[in-house]
């Protein structure tokens, strides 16, 4: 049964990478045989949004049908229905600002295919972080955006960098690039925890990289397993007026900053109505940022980074599965359930079955 929003003969996925097969007569400098990575956000580049850096709000392509900011690639009607990187082909509309052009250099894909969501997501959320200088910073969930962001806070001068997840396999790669972790499987008091690593006060600032993931919470999980089974009539108010957000993360996020820190949200939530501690929030005087993010504000800060091949932010250490496209859906199953160490897939649609 399909999802809410979503419809027979969607094509999902939104980071992608290939070689240019053919160009529009309006694509700008792009040319037949470019090596290209494709942001997952859809952006002109020149709107009054996109002059801003905003280019996930971008006014060419907002999705104003569903109230929502630009379009994106592989997701549902929410954000354009336009058909995602999980194919043999990709037409990549507003191709005159979106593509990014990397070097043909013969290096792993995966040196520069994480320019087109994880490097850019992960790098906004520890600049929205705000970080002072030689300050600490707390990432909540491990995945792959997590991992980045943690690196990215290390390479960008943070003093002490704690990974919080339950998964041993996260744990480890983090530990792997110099993060402190905190294992929740350990402990019962997280912001204890995260007190004791720095001096009683909480972190400057967390960074929510889990979103509205539900495990460990049965009532979020029901929620969110309505929305996506029940048929739309139904799913559809459920989603748009209902708080279906498993919140465990951003709660905790708010726990363990500091009077006066921030709390970077890079993690999706899809309820409406989420209930927040405001009173918490506004007691401790706390900034709160986040929001998609703006890929290519943040191409010229990461392009010469994926470049260096001392591989200054572990870009090759992150993909741990490299499958077929026709094993996509034991790939989804294997992430979802965490199984056979996995952390981040990358599926090439040209490999044999």
């Amino acid at each position: 049964m399909l999802g809410a929003y979503l419809d027979a003969g969607d094509i999902l996925g939104h980071e992608a990478m290939g070689v240019v097969e053919e160009v529009g007569s309006a694509a700008g400098s792009l040319r037949v045989g470019d090596r290209v990575v494709v942001p997952f956000g859809i952006a002109c580049g020149t709107c009054w949004m996109c002059s801003r850096g905003l280019h996930s709000q971008c006014e060419t392509t907002q999705v104003r049908d569903q109230g929502k900011g630009a379009a994106l690639f592989g997701y549902t009607k929410l954000y354009g229905q336009v058909p995602g990187g999980q194919a043999q082909y990709l037409r990549v509309p507003q191709a005159q600002f979106g593509p990014v052009v990397v070097p043909d250099d013969g290096s792993p894909d995966e040196r520069y295919l994480f320019l087109s969501d994880v490097l850019p997501t992960a790098w906004q959320a520890v600049e929205y972080a705000e970080v002072p200088p030689g300050g600490t910073v707390a990432v909540l969930g491990l995945g792959p955006i997590g991992q980045m962001a943690a690196r990215i806070a290390v390479h960008r001068g943070a003093s002490r960098v704690i990974g919080i997840d339950r998964v041993p396999e996260r744990l480890e790669m983090a530990r792997r690039h110099g993060i402190d972790v905190v294992d929740l499987s350990g402990t019962d008091d997280l912001t204890g925890a995260v007190q004791a690593l720095t001096e009683g006060r909480g972190v400057d600032a967390a960074i929510d990289a889990v979103g509205m993931e539900a495990h460990g919470s049965p009532v979020a999980s029901l929620g969110q397993r309505a929305a996506t089974l029940l048929p739309d009539v139904i799913a559809k108010p459920l989603i748009e007026k209902a708080g279906i957000d498993r919140l465990d993360a951003l709660r905790s996020a708010i726990d363990i900053t500091r009077r006066g820190g921030t709390v970077s949200v890079s993690g999706v939530y899809g309820g409406a109505v989420d209930p927040l501690p405001m009173m918490d929030m506004f007691d401790k005087q706390l900034t709160l940022r986040m929001g998609q993010a703006n890929v290519r504000r943040w191409v010229d800060d990461l392009l010469p980074l994926v470049a260096d091949y001392s591989d200054p932010l572990g870009v090759l250490d992150l993909r741990t599965h490299r499958l077929g496209l026709q094993d996509a859906p034991a790939a989804y199953e294997m992430f979802q359930k965490k199984h056979d160490g996995c952390i981040k897939v990358v599926l090439d649609p040209f490999a044999s079955a």
